[in-house]
């Protein structure tokens, strides 16, 4: 059996709704162990501008800590880091200073790219809507290139006529067909990534 990584899952804007615990059920079938941190403590919400209203309220900095402290019991395995929308955005800064890391998933958001970071062969995996509200053209063209600047092995995967957070079952965005062809993806991304 190949050495599969352990995934850090981290939360969209939403909190940690049942997609998320859905998200990690898929990737336990597959035999990787999963760390699920709560970064909003219980708190979830129903509408997009409450998401960010509790995520402007926690800070980005205390919400980077809290998933800095979730994973590091178990860092020293070599992580994946994975998340959802803003859960991207957060596992994109932690992967990019985690010279371990095995593998960075995201699914419908990434994060800015600072000068001067370095990813060194990091595999990396997007997928997102296109087109995306959160996540423009411009703005990925900008980020792959930045991405790939550090070092990165960048794959992006655009799912046309989606909506933003579309594998989240239970929101209007959802589309069944782009979640299962982003978790058939994902899933192969993962079975394949080497050790570091």
């Amino acid at each position: 059996m190949p050495d599969l990584p352990t995934v850090v899952l981290l939360h969209s804007a939403y909190g940690l709704r049942p997609a998320v615990h859905a998200a990690a059920d898929r990737l336990r079938a597959a035999g990787h162990d999963v760390l699920v941190p709560d970064l909003y403590d219980g708190r979830t919400a129903d509408a997009v501008e409450d998401g960010m209203a509790i995520k402007d309220e926690i800070g980005r900095d205390e919400l980077l800590r809290r998933a800095v402290a979730a994973a590091a019991p178990a860092a020293d395995r070599g992580l994946v880091y994975a998340g959802l929308s803003l859960g991207g955005a957060i596992a994109q800064n932690l992967a990019l200073a985690d010279e371990r890391a095995r593998g960075l998933l995201l699914l419908h958001g990434t994060s800015d790219v600072a000068d001067g970071a370095e990813a060194d062969g990091l595999p990396v995996q997007l997928h997102v809507a296109d087109p995306d509200p959160f996540e423009p053209h411009d703005w990925l063209t900008a980020w792959y290139l930045r991405m790939r600047r550090a070092g990165a092995d960048v794959e992006v995967h655009r799912y046309p006529g989606a909506g933003h957070l579309y594998t989240d079952a239970d929101l209007p965005d959802h589309d069944k067909e782009a979640a299962e062809a982003t978790w058939r993806t994902a899933l192969g991304f993962l079975a394949d990534l080497p050790a570091r």
